[in-house]
């Protein structure tokens, strides 16, 4: 029988006798960068996580330019090296049988990428030489931006890795208890259950919780800080899958059915991601796969959706929507999905969490972190500052997915409309994917584009009654604009005043 190996000695050594600069709860995709960028601005970093052995999980794959962006600001952007990470230039969009292409921006439309004064050094800007998928020529030289999909735990481990090298942060294994308070009620630490140490409280000036979607510890905002879950993906695994526009994200779109996301993470593996407008999964999952999604897979990829429909190895995870809120709780920061979360349709997650990980170093990350009065005025600002970039996205995601996942006529019109408008082309396609991609933070204009869209729609549906459908088209018209700013409006409201 073999032994059980516990981990690693300098996992479960930190000192508890220090009071930090940082504690940091979590080591996901937002963890490390915060730990980083404050390690190599001159704190003392205390970072912890329940297991650093690597996960297997179907969230944080694809990640949009504006995501590898951050990434470049931060100096941690050879985290996509070395993990048969497959580049991705764009999106193709099909909407019953019939298909759009959309390329991701030009470079010289989006400007320079900025640069963090301590965190980017010796090239660490750029992307690594030697790489077999990820290639300088592609994320260098070419003139349009890149994104990238990966498997999710080898990215996770590069940049653990990357915490690894930091001389001034030091790693924890162990379960986060509870959130340290005084007797004014403001955070000072956390308290850890280390295997063969038992519970041990740990101090630091600020503590910082980015424990992700399922957080434990969001609440220690407020106790109405809860995501609400309106829906599902279902994913599988497509080996050797023919890609109908290599390097493209895939959106299937139909009259008849949810919306089906495919991109390749792998040389070998393609995710792909069924929604389900329920957060209760559907009592047969295979079943379900084969009457409402088989059908509308298209023909290149069906050899290998039906390999993997007929092995069942489904995974499932919630589409949850959180609007993010002040931090005004004195030696706390809560920063990523445990803030904020919008609907994964679009991929904005790791995207909205680096930037925020970006503005976060660039406000405090030169300040004294002892003068903890300071540091909450300047999260309290920085709250109001994250918001033009983040809103963008995050409305953008639930926007789309009420067009896409249309159950209702007026929503369908909205659905033709969008797709009809991707084909004119021109700025109907560069600026939605701009806003898609993270690149153009400017929430007013993604408004005027939004219900651009819409008036299309109105004309869509026009054209289809024709002249005789005048009246009817005229009232659809009222009901169709009435819907969009049903979907889109409250979300904006709650992102940029809530």
């Amino acid at each position: 029988m073999t032994a059980v190996q516990g981990p690693a000695p300098e996992l479960v050594n930190a000192d508890e006798t220090v009071t930090y600069d940082a504690l940091v709860v979590g080591c996901g995709v937002i963890g490390p960068c915060v730990a980083t960028g404050l390690a190599r601005k001159g704190k003392k970093v205390l970072i912890v996580e329940r297991d650093w052995s690597m996960p297997d999980r179907i969230v944080g794959e694809l990640m949009q330019p504006g995501g590898v962006r951050a990434l470049r600001t931060l100096g941690m952007v050879q985290s996509i090296n070395g993990i048969e990470a497959m580049p991705v230039t764009g999106y193709t969009v099909f909407y019953n049988g019939e298909k759009v292409v959309i390329p991701y921006p030009y470079k010289a439309d989006t400007g320079a990428v900025e640069k963090i004064s301590g965190l980017v050094r010796d090239g660490n800007d750029k992307i690594a030489n030697g790489d077999q998928t990820i290639s300088v020529q592609d994320f260098e030289l070419d003139e349009r931006e890149r994104g990238v999909g990966f498997v999710h735990g080898r990215f996770l481990q590069n940049l653990r890795e990357i915490v690894a090298q930091e001389p001034n942060i030091t790693r924890l294994q162990g379960n986060v208890t509870e959130i340290l308070k005084n007797k004014q009620n403001e955070v000072i630490g956390a308290k850890v259950d280390i295997a063969g140490r038992g519970k041990v409280d740990f101090h630091a000036h600020v503590t910082f919780v980015c424990d992700g979607i399922f957080s434990r510890f969001r609440r220690e905002l407020s106790p109405e800080h809860v995501p609400k879950v309106g829906s599902s993906f279902v994913g599988m695994s497509l080996y050797h899958a023919k890609m109908p526009s290599p390097n493209h994200g895939h959106v299937i779109l139909g009259t008849n059915h949810m919306p089906i996301l495919v991109y390749q993470i792998s040389p070998e593996e393609t995710r792909i991601l069924c929604a389900f407008n329920s957060p209760k999964l559907p009592s047969n999952i295979k079943e379900w796969m084969r009457k409402d999604v088989q059908p509308f897979i298209p023909e290149s990829l069906r050899p290998s959706f039906d390999d993997a429909l007929s092995q069942g190895k489904f995974k499932s995870m919630p589409n949850s929507f959180l609007p993010g809120r002040q931090n005004n709780v004195l030696g706390l920061c809560v920063i990523g999905d445990a803030l904020n979360m919008r609907h994964p349709l679009t991929g904005g997650g790791m995207t909205v969490g680096l930037n925020d990980v970006v503005l976060l170093i660039k406000k405090i990350g030169n300040l004294d972190f002892s003068e903890r009065e300071l540091i909450l005025d300047e999260l309290l600002d920085y709250h109001f500052e994250r918001k033009t970039y983040d809103s963008v996205i995050n409305v953008l995601s639930i926007a789309l997915y009420s067009l896409f996942a249309a159950d209702n006529d007026n929503l369908r019109a909205l659905q033709k409309g969008c797709f009809k408008y991707f084909k004119r082309g021109g700025d109907c396609v560069r600026l939605p994917v701009s806003f898609l991609s993270g690149v153009l933070p400017r929430p007013f204009l993604l408004t005027k584009v939004f219900f651009s869209v819409a008036l299309y729609a109105v004309y869509v549906n026009f054209e289809k009654r024709g002249p005789l459908g005048f009246p009817v088209a005229l009232l659809e018209g009222i009901a169709i604009l009435f819907t969009a700013a049903r979907v889109f409006t409250p979300y904006l409201y709650a992102e940029m005043i809530g």
